[in-house]
């Protein structure tokens, strides 16, 4: 049998907090993604367009 004592890894200190991958993300997450701003900068635009159309024109 080999002895594979020295090949492992050694085990992380125990002082020191492992990040959790497991957690959920949240909404800020979401909006952070180019596409999701893009896409609301577009509808945002449209909308401040209609509404001074509104405002101004009519």
């Amino acid at each position: 049998m080999l002895d594979t004592t020295e090949q492992s890894d050694p085990a992380p200190p125990q002082h020191e907090p492992r990040p959790r991958r497991d957690e959920p993300r949240g909404c800020l997450f979401a909006l952070s993604q180019p596409p999701l701003m893009i896409f609301l900068a577009v509808i945002g635009t449209l909308l401040l367009m209609a509404s001074l159309h509104d405002l101004l024109l009519l």
